[in-house]
Formats: structure tokens, C-alpha cells, sequence
């Protein structure tokens, strides 16, 4: 089974098929924070996170939105002639910010009429009714994509990570976010300390059963200046090598619903700031490397997928209490937006 070029569902496939030509990611900063650092939920931010907020290739918040558009847009059209765009606000938590402010920057950045999505990165205790309602509102307008930081679904896992939210959150925020017929895409990382592949696997057989459109697999990556990095200098926990990985994403696609896209199999940490593993810096290298061995194996995506291979690993009735950003603490950033 193949999606154009490829033996799983890719971004680039379901693009062409909406927008009939390729479209490509701007990487924006909205200058925001998150509850797991400004002392709501922590202050250390997840143990993997770097001090960027997982915005290191973001453009800079002291830019304006339209500002940081314009300039991914010249980095890029430097390289291809491109005409559609996705506006992706990547770095920490993105609705986590007064609603006002919120649909300021969200509307300045579709203002522009080449950009063809809005993709917002953010946690699902983050998202109030408020901000569901603004979110609403623009998918009315333009296509939004909410893109939440599962990881993995498995608690004592999630705990060790200082994720700061339950499954049944998780859950609680997708059934909502569908409410509006607003995709979700949910992030995930192969190779935490602790998880065995078929903890992996459950991950992705639970996604299969979650009313997801999108999902995005990452090699777990360490980082200068993250808690993970002094973990690993005391452990050295074991990490994974790049054919162990192209095995192991393989297999996750495999048992990955047919129906679900790809959005990313693989992922790239800044080169001043990567520890381990190295070999994921060469991402193009990755990524041909994971497509020989698609091509090697004869397989593809679905291959095992099963519709009710759900892990029993359910949580109990869903509730997700929603954090608010406080005020004493709003960055500069958000007070010149809004002024």
C-alpha cells in the first residue's frame, strides 16, 4: 500500500491531496510560556525540554507575527518556489495566554492569504472555553490543527517526565477539540527511559482508538541544559542507534491506522545543543535511511494495525482541570502585543 511515493500516510501526501501542491511549515514564536515553568505546575519545564520550549528553529518573539512570517518565507523561498504555507506556533505552550492576545496574533497570522493552515502546539490542560471557542471561530475561516504533547500513555512514564496532566486529560481535550471538528495531532517520543517497545506500541494502538488526524514520531532527544541531560550523565541510560530506531518507528507505522497521517518520523535537536543521539542531527540522512528500510521490509502503514487493539489501560471518567496563564507573570512580550 503506498501514498503517492511513500509507504505510509506523509504530510506532504495528504497536502498535495487537499491543496494539491506541497505546503510548507513557518515556524512562529507567540513569546508565551508554560504552566510547567512559571511555577503553576513547576518551574523546570518537562525533563527533556530545552530552555527554547521546543521552539528552538521558531523565529524570535521580538519579531511580530507578521514580521516572523515574512521572514520564514524569504529563508525559504530561498531554497524552492513555495506558495502555500502552514503557520505553526511551535514554541511552549500556545493558547496559554489571555483569549485577547490569543486571537490577536492567531488572526494577524492568517491574515495573509498563502497561508492554508493554522497549526498551534500546546497542552491539553491549556485549552479553557474560551480559547475552544476562539479556536472555533478560525477553523470556520481556515483550517486549525492543535497539536498536543502526549509523549506517551503511560503514567509512571509521564510522571518521570514531569508532563503535568493525566491521560484521561488527554482524552477529555481531544473529544472537545473534535466537538469542533478541529484536528488534533499528538506528538510522541520513542525511546524514554523505562518504556519497553511494547509500551511503545501501546502508545500508538491507544492513538489508533483516539479521534486523532495526525500524529508526529521523535527519536527522544538530550539536550545541554535539560534535566534529562544530568539524568543521562548519571545513568547513561541506553539510547537507541539508528538502525534500532528505523526498526522501531517502522513498527510503530505499521501498527499506526492507515487513516491517521504522518507527520513527522523523525526529528532534529539544534546542533549546539544535542548530547545523544548524534546520528539524529543528520535528519535527511534519517530519513532516507528509515525509507530504504520501508522499501527493504516490504512493508507499509496498517500493515498490523487492528481497529480494536486498543491497550486496556483506559483511565477512569475523564476530567482535565484547564490552567490559566498568571498575570504577574505575562512576558513583556505579550504586553506589547496587546497594548
Amino acid at each position: 500500500m503506498r501514498w503517492g511515493d511513500k509507504p505510509y500516510h506523509s504530510l506532504d501526501y495528504e497536502m498535495k491531496q487537499r491543496f494539491g501542491e506541497k505546503v510548507y511549515r513557518l515556524a512562529l514564536n507567540g513569546g508565551m510560556t508554560c504552566p510547567n515553568r512559571d511555577g503553576t505546575l513547576g518551574d523546570r519545564g518537562c525533563i527533556f525540554c530545552s530552555q527554547g520550549g521546543s521552539g528552538d528553529f521558531a523565529a524570535s518573539a521580538a519579531l511580530s507575527v507578521s514580521e516572523q512570517i515574512e521572514q520564514q518565507k524569504k529563508l525559504l523561498l530561498q531554497k524552492r518556489p513555495v506558495r502555500r504555507f502552514i503557520a505553526y506556533f511551535q514554541a511552549y505552550t500556545n493558547t496559554y495566554a489571555p483569549v485577547e492576545y490569543l486571537e490577536k496574533i492567531f488572526t494577524e497570522a492568517i491574515r495573509s492569504p498563502d497561508i492554508a493552515v493554522l497549526s498551534i502546539a500546546t497542552r491539553p490542560d491549556c485549552i479553557p472555553d474560551d480559547v475552544l471557542a476562539l479556536l472555533d471561530r478560525l477553523n470556520r475561516k481556515i483550517p486549525v490543527w492543535v497539536e498536543l504533547g502526549l509523549q506517551t500513555i503511560h503514567e509512571r512514564t509521564a510522571a518521570f517526565i514531569r508532563r503535568g496532566y493525566s491521560l484521561s486529560c488527554f482524552d477529555d481535550t481531544v473529544t472537545r477539540l473534535r466537538s469542533c471538528q478541529i484536528e488534533v495531532i499528538a506528538h510522541t517520543i520513542l525511546g524514554l527511559p523505562g518504556e519497553t517497545e511494547q509500551d511503545m506500541l501501546d502508545t500508538i494502538d491507544y492513538l489508533n482508538q483516539s479521534d486523532i488526524q495526525g500524529v508526529k514520531l521523535q527519536m527522544l532527544h538530550i539536550l545541554k541544559g535539560t534535566d534529562l541531560a544530568d539524568y543521562y550523565s548519571r545513568t547513561g541510560f541506553y539510547i537507541m542507534n539508528l538502525e534500532e530506531y528505523a526498526d522501531l518507528v517502522i513498527r510503530c507505522v505499521e501498527h499506526l491506522s492507515p487513516e491517521i497521517v504522518v507527520h513527522r518520523l523523525t526529528g532534529d535537536g539544534p546542533g549546539s545543543l544535542l548530547i545523544a543521539p548524534e546520528w539524529s542531527a543528520r535528519k535527511r540522512s534519517v530519513l532516507n535511511y528509515i525509507h530504504a528500510q520501508f522499501r527493504q521490509q516490504k512493508t507499509w502503514q496498517g500493515r498490523f494495525f487492528r481497529e480494536s487493539s486498543a491497550p486496556e489501560t483506559l483511565p477512569g471518567k475523564p476530567s482535565c482541570r484547564q490552567h490559566y496563564p498568571k498575570e504577574d507573570t505575562e512576558c513583556q512580550t505579550l504586553l506589547q502585543y496587546t497594548n
